[in-house]
C-alpha cells in the first residue's frame, strides 16, 4: 500500500459490504445516465486529490454510468504566460485573449492539462480520450461581445474569448457508446477555423444541457453554496437561487458558475451539484450516498 493510500484495516468486512450496498440505489438510479462533470480547482493540483479524481470516474463508469469531464487550467495557463514574461489582463473577470495569449491556452489546455486528466483516468484502469471544441465539430463559437458593467452602451474587446453559437454533441455520444470517457478542453472554433477560449464552467452547463445529462457536477474550492452566515445550502430550488441573486449573498467568483449551472437546471438537467474538490472522493460522496457533500439545485 502506497503511503498517501488511506488505512482501512479498521473498517470491518461486514461493514465495507454494509457501505458498498448502500450505493446499489444510487447505482440503479443512475446507470446508463451521463454525468457531466467540471474538473477544476485544488482538485485539479494536488496529486493525491488528482488520483482520487481519477478513481471516482472510472468507479462512476465501471457501476454503467457515462461520465464526460469538462476541465479548466486557469493557474496552468498563469504559469506558461509568466513563463513567457506576459502579464495575464482582465476585463470583469475574463482573460483577455490575444492571439499569442490564444497559442499558449491551446497547448496549455489541450496539450498539457488534457493529456495529464487522460492520463490519471487511464491509469486507474478507465480508457479515456481527449476532445477539443474542434473534434468531430463539437463546440462551434463567436466572438464574446461584453458589455461594460456600469455602461451598457460601452463594449469591451477581450479577444478571442468565446461564446458558444452550438454544440454538436455526437463525438461524445460515439465514445460513450464504446465505453470511452470524453475529457474535453474548452476551446471552440469559429466560421474561420480561428480558435475561441470558453469558460469551462459555462461549456460545462451547455454540455449537461445538449446531452440531456443526469448531473452537472462542479468541483470548486469552496464548500458549495453558502448563506450569508457562510453556512453550507445543500438542498436548493432554481426559485431560491433567483433569490440568492436577488439579495446578494451569490457574488464574485461564484456568479458565473451559479448561472451556468441554473441555466442547465432550467434546461433539463435534473440536478446540479456544486462541490468541494478539496475534500477526497467529494464525488462519490455526493453522487453515491444520501449524505449531501455541497449544494444540490434541483430542476424544479
Amino acid at each position: 500500500m502506497s503511503s498517501n493510500e488511506p488505512d482501512l484495516t479498521h473498517i470491518a468486512a461486514r461493514d465495507k459490504a454494509e457501505i458498498l450496498a448502500q450505493a446499489l440505489p444510487y447505482i440503479r438510479r443512475f446507470h446508463g445516465k451521463t454525468l457531466v462533470i467540471k474538473y477544476g480547482g485544488n482538485a485539479m493540483t494536488d496529486p493525491a486529490l488528482q488520483a482520487d479524481f481519477a478513481e471516482d470516474v472510472v468507479l462512476l463508469k465501471l457501476v454503467g454510468m457515462n461520465p464526460v469531464v469538462v476541465h479548466g487550467g486557469g493557474p496552468q495557463i498563469e504559469t506558461a504566460l509568466n513563463r513567457l514574461g506576459k502579464k495575464g489582463e482582465f476585463i470583469q473577470g475574463m482573460r483577455v485573449t490575444d492571439a499569442e495569449t490564444m497559442e499558449v491556452v491551446e497547448w496549455v489546455l489541450a496539450g498539457e492539462v488534457q493529456q495529464d486528466i487522460v492520463g490519471l483516468i487511464n491509469q486507474a484502469g478507465g480508457k479515456a480520450v481527449g476532445l477539443t471544441g474542434r473534434d468531430g465539430g463539437l463546440i462551434r463559437a463567436r466572438k464574446l461581445k461584453m458589455l461594460d458593467a456600469k455602461d451598457p452602451n460601452k463594449e469591451h474587446d477581450v479577444g478571442q474569448v468565446g461564446d458558444i453559437v452550438q454544440i454538436d454533441p455526437s463525438v461524445v455520444r460515439a465514445l460513450q457508446d464504446d465505453q470511452f470517457i470524453p475529457v474535453v478542453s474548452p476551446i471552440g472554433f469559429g466560421e474561420d477555423n480561428e480558435s475561441y477560449n470558453i469558460n469551462a464552467d459555462v461549456v460545462a452547463g451547455k454540455l449537461a444541457t445538449v446531452l440531456k445529462a443526469e448531473k452537472l457536477v462542479l468541483l470548486t474550492n469552496t464548500p458549495g453554496v453558502l448563506d450569508k452566515n457562510g453556512k453550507l445550502l445543500t438542498d436548493l430550488s432554481a426559485r431560491q437561487i433567483d433569490a440568492l441573486f436577488e439579495d446578494g449573498t451569490i457574488s464574485g467568483g461564484m456568479l458565473p458558475k451559479i448561472s451556468g449551472a441554473l441555466d442547465a437546471a432550467k434546461s433539463g438537467v435534473n440536478a446540479v451539484h456544486i462541490i468541494d474538490g478539496r475534500v477526497p472522493h467529494a464525488m462519490l460522496l455526493e453522487i453515491l450516498t444520501d449524505q449531501a457533500y455541497g449544494t444540490m439545485i434541483r430542476s424544479h
